[in-house]
């Protein structure tokens, strides 16, 4: 069965409007509908025909009852039955509700991955005053002339009625997460019998984008700070990347600093970028799936492919739990399969495709993005045969006390391999902080110097 692509319907007077000029802002009478029949961050309002995904309702914006900030999320799905499982068995009944890569996975793996369905919840939300930003940023945003990079745009999502894919990839990477965010988290690559060895992560965002009250004047052209240390294992320890990304890449590429414990030195990292190897990755991603896609969309054409009702990770609250040590999500080929949630959602499905001349070690991509709140899901990789290599999922929910929806934990799946790679784990640490406060000057080259010496 062929999958079924449905493209988005736009009507004639804005096709024109697109047509005739790519790069320009969203007309009046089509940021009218954000908050009237879309959402306010542009997903479609209503559920679908056959009410296997419901209306948006406003998102879960309130803790569940027990939950104090702090601790580890609860559950507030706890009580949803598993619908029905997809395997290799069943998987024929399900082929249009799935991406290529999941397909690839139960017959890769037959005996021992399923995908447990739950009933959908749309839990994405994000404060009033990003909804608000989003259609300011509506009116005035655009993409430069050859879309590596956005202008006039600050806060809110700046092309919620998206018209290309780039449009997409960029409401994916500057879409809200929080002002402030620092992780303590765990990486693990598994080998094909199960072995592996926990690498430990601090991690500091400082996102300027969406901060309140930000302006252009303030922001510059960056669009966030990242830190990340190596804590663990002990001769990796002592290693900190800081990376500063920017908004109009043409203006100012990435700016990326290392600090090597061994040299006592920090240096320019140029190479932190693109399809160079991700940190203590064992070679299983590349730096760009940090966060399922980072940086400049530069080597790739992007098209827009429409959107689709697909089976997604989604709400991975039980993924999540304290009550699961590492050594149950890390089991042998892939991650234990009996915590994922899946759902059904909407997602808008780019295509993207190696420029000539242009060099990366995947030859094509395919992205799907949660309408909701533009966080990628799910991303199938295609090697220079056209062959399909790597499936990378993001385990998604909702952080309610900010309220976000942001990845718990990535998967990145080498079928060629038979190997894996899990990043953000914290079950065994501790959660998510966004009660923090960071100031700019935590992230300089100079204060990675006087961090890396103490």
């Amino acid at each position: 069965m062929k999958n079924r692509i449905h493209l988005v319907l736009i009507p004639a007077a804005l096709l024109f409007f697109i047509v005739n000029n790519l790069w320009a802002e969203l007309p009046a009478d089509q940021i009218a509908r954000l908050g009237a029949d879309l959402t306010p961050l542009g997903g479609e309002m209503a559920g679908n025909a056959d009410g296997t995904i419901p209306a948006w309702d406003g998102g879960l914006t309130q803790p569940p009852s027990g939950y104090t900030t702090g601790q580890h999320y609860i559950d507030p799905f706890s009580s949803d039955p598993i619908l029905f499982t997809i395997t290799s068995g069943n998987m024929g009944q399900y082929a249009d509700k799935l991406g290529e890569g999941h397909k690839a996975l139960l017959k890769a793996y037959p005996d021992t991955y399923r995908m447990n369905v739950y009933m959908t919840r749309r839990s994405a939300a994000a404060p009033q005053r990003i909804y608000d930003a989003t259609k300011q940023a509506a009116a005035t945003a655009k993409l430069t002339t050859d879309g590596n990079g956005v202008l006039d745009a600050i806060i809110g999502t700046p092309f919620p009625i998206p018209a290309t894919g780039l449009e997409v990839i960029w409401n994916h990477l500057l879409r809200w997460r929080a002002d402030y965010a620092e992780r303590s988290i765990e990486q693990a690559a598994p080998t094909r019998s199960g072995d592996y060895t926990l690498v430990h992560f601090s991690d500091q965002f400082n996102i300027l984008y969406t901060q309140q009250d930000m302006t252009p004047e303030k922001m510059g052209n960056i669009i966030l700070y990242f830190k990340q240390e190596v804590t663990a294992p002990a001769r990796l320890a002592g290693g900190i990347l800081l990376v500063h990304e920017t908004l109009n890449q043409n203006r100012e590429k990435r700016a990326a600093w290392l600090y090597n414990p061994g040299q006592r030195r920090v240096r320019r990292a140029p190479n932190v970028a693109f399809d160079n190897p991700g940190t203590a990755s064992d070679g299983m991603r590349t730096n760009d799936q940090f966060d399922m896609f980072n940086g400049s969309p530069e080597r790739y054409d992007w098209k827009l492919a429409g959107k689709k009702e697909i089976y997604v990770p989604y709400n991975s609250y039980k993924l999540a739990s304290p009550s699961l040590k590492y050594k149950d999500i890390l089991t042998p080929l892939h991650i234990n399969q009996e915590y994922p949630r899946y759902e059904m959602h909407r997602v808008w499905v780019v295509e993207a495709s190696l420029k000539p001349g242009a060099s990366h070690i995947y030859k094509r991509r395919t992205f799907y993005v949660d309408e909701d709140s533009w966080q990628i899901l799910l991303v199938d990789q295609y090697d220079n045969r056209d062959q399909l290599w790597r499936i990378s999922e993001g385990f998604a929910m909702n952080y309610y006390n900010v309220p976000n929806l942001w990845t718990k934990l990535e998967v990145h799946t080498d079928l060629q391999a038979g190997r894996y790679l899990a990043i953000g784990m914290d079950n065994e640490s501790i959660p998510y902080n966004f009660n923090v406060k960071f100031s700019d000057s935590e992230f300089t080259p100079a204060a990675l110097r006087r961090e890396g010496r103490r």
